[in-house]
């Protein structure tokens, strides 16, 4: 294990999917958060076929939006003058092709369930619409928390997406969840089980971070 820990190889694996799930979640997140308050604020002709293709997007098959990356990328796509196939950059648009409406049908469904009292108790105490927004914001930062997790764990996860535009190429775009795939089929089952373990040591830390941010902050919101 330790070995392995060592190698530049692995170590290369498991920056590039802290980096790659990082970025990813964080565009998707500036996305997703306000994009789901604007759906459940909004009001518009064909909103709840919006709302209806948003949630159909939640659960978009990977390989089904690894597709669509590859083909708008690829040397002939209507992107492929970028040179992106192959790269981290082609894995993040990817990821976050899959995550952001995941994220936003989170916020949307629970302002949706809580936005309307806490307008009304906004009112109640003269807040402004930016006012309002905030303590909407504040008031449903759990709802968002566990949207931003949910989203961060299903780029963690990810294998078809990020295989078909990535390539697993060493040290270039191989990851720990293609690492996986790659070594199973070759038998190589120690080091999958560590990559393994190492996803689910991240994912706990990551959940634990924002937990005791959390408590930090929900002190200040008593004054």
């Amino acid at each position: 294990m330790f070995e392995l820990m060592s190698n530049a190889e692995t170590i290369h694996i498991i920056l590039l999917t802290m980096r790659m799930t990082i970025i990813s979640t964080s565009i998707s997140a500036a996305l997703g958060i306000p994009l789901g308050l604007l759906l459940e604020k909004a009001q518009f002709p064909g909103k709840k076929m919006v709302v209806a293709f948003n949630r159909t997007l939640m659960a978009t098959p990977p390989v089904v939006a690894g597709l669509v990356v590859f083909l708008a990328i690829r040397s002939t796509g209507p992107f492929g003058r970028l040179g992106l196939l192959f790269t981290l950059e082609a894995m993040i648009i990817a990821q976050v092709l899959l995550i952001t409406p995941i994220i936003c049908g989170i916020v949307h469904t629970a302002a949706t369930r809580h936005g309307d009292r806490i307008r009304s108790f906004a009112k109640t105490i003269g807040a402004n619409r930016l006012q309002t927004e905030v303590l909407i914001i504040k008031e449903l930062s759990n709802e968002v928390f566990f949207s931003v997790v949910t989203g961060y764990g299903r780029a963690m996860s990810e294998v078809g997406a990020i295989m078909i535009v990535g390539g697993n190429i060493r040290f270039h775009t191989r990851t720990m969840t293609t690492s996986i795939t790659m070594m199973t089929r070759m038998g190589e089952f120690e080091q999958a089980i560590l990559f393994g373990i190492i996803l689910m040591i991240i994912a706990f830390v990551v959940q634990l971070v924002g937990s005791v941010l959390r408590r930090r902050e929900q002190p200040n919101e008593n004054f």
